[in-house]
């Protein structure tokens, strides 16, 4: 990540799953020109005017990564108004924890924009860390209450517990048109900052909260309501899923468990497909 000291450039123990998940996600987006040092990208719009439709237009946006921060508050709470669904929960205190944690977390913004808007982000928290934080509690509720099966649900119970030390709640929104470009160094990004921390944080007990042995992500897709038949059937070329983001359908290969239950909120209105949760946990 570009705020961090040059002499870190190059990690001695690199994360195998997350220099696949690079590879993977660079090769969703073969065609991205080489990015600048600083990890900004520009995006170009062309658009037309219904009062002059001869009229086009370029908007240039040059995106950048930041270190988290109390300014960076609203714009990141108005990316999780559904994280858990519909459910009331203390979602402040959550955005809270996301902007305290400065030394793993990346919020992305645009270069000297005067509005200071909030276009993406991502952090990792670990779930011993916050276990008795209200919103860590409520997410670990939430969970547990939507997993129907009896098996994943005592795994679930395993890593919110006596495994929860080892364990990364990792946390990614972004704005719908965000470019791709911004996608690997950003997990990447991620991942070195956590290898960092084991090394930089002050204390014994902040290294040891950052050296994660899992991770779980929370994720949404399109999930075809006869999905199961597609999949049997050789003559259909349709996706039973569509994720949302192309990274979660890497995450999901890479899983070790996972597990789906319905979105509530924001149904679609078609008889063919539901929105739903997906759970993913994968190791480190």
């Amino acid at each position: 990540m570009p705020r961090r000291p040059t002499k870190r450039g190059h990690l001695r123990n690199t994360q195998p799953a997350f220099s696949r998940l690079a590879r993977s996600m660079a090769l969703l987006n073969s065609s991205r020109k080489p990015k600048p040092k600083n990890n900004n990208s520009t995006i170009n719009e062309s658009h037309s005017s219904s009062e002059d439709e001869d009229f086009e237009g370029v908007v240039q946006a040059d995106f950048a990564f930041f270190d988290p921060k109390p300014d960076d508050f609203h714009g990141v709470k108005v990316l999780l108004p559904t994280y858990l669904d519909n459910k009331e929960w203390d979602l402040s205190g959550f955005v809270d924890l996301i902007l305290q944690q400065t030394t793993v977390g990346t919020i992305i913004k645009i270069e000297e924009d005067e509005d200071n808007g909030v276009y993406g982000f991502i952090s990792a928290l670990n779930m011993q860390r916050y276990k008795d934080c209200k919103c860590m509690m409520e997410v670990k509720e939430y969970l547990l209450k939507v997993c129907q099966d009896k098996e994943i649900k005592d795994k679930l119970r395993t890593y919110f517990g006596e495994q929860a030390e080892h364990v990364g709640l990792v946390i990614s929104q972004r704005g719908v048109n965000l470019p791709p470009q911004l996608l690997p160094p950003l997990y990447d990004g991620l991942f070195d900052e956590i290898s960092w921390a084991i090394e930089d944080e002050p204390t014994e007990e902040l290294r040891k909260s950052f050296c994660f042995k899992y991770y779980l992500i929370l994720g949404k897709v399109y999930k075809h309501k006869n999905g199961d038949q597609k999949k049997k059937d050789c003559s259909t070329t349709e996706e039973a899923i569509i994720y949302l983001k192309p990274e979660d359908e890497i995450f999901h290969n890479l899983s070790a468990w996972s597990f789906c239950f319905p979105l509530r909120t924001q149904q679609v209105t078609t008889n063919e497909a539901s929105r739903d949760f997906y759970f993913i946990v994968f190791n480190a």
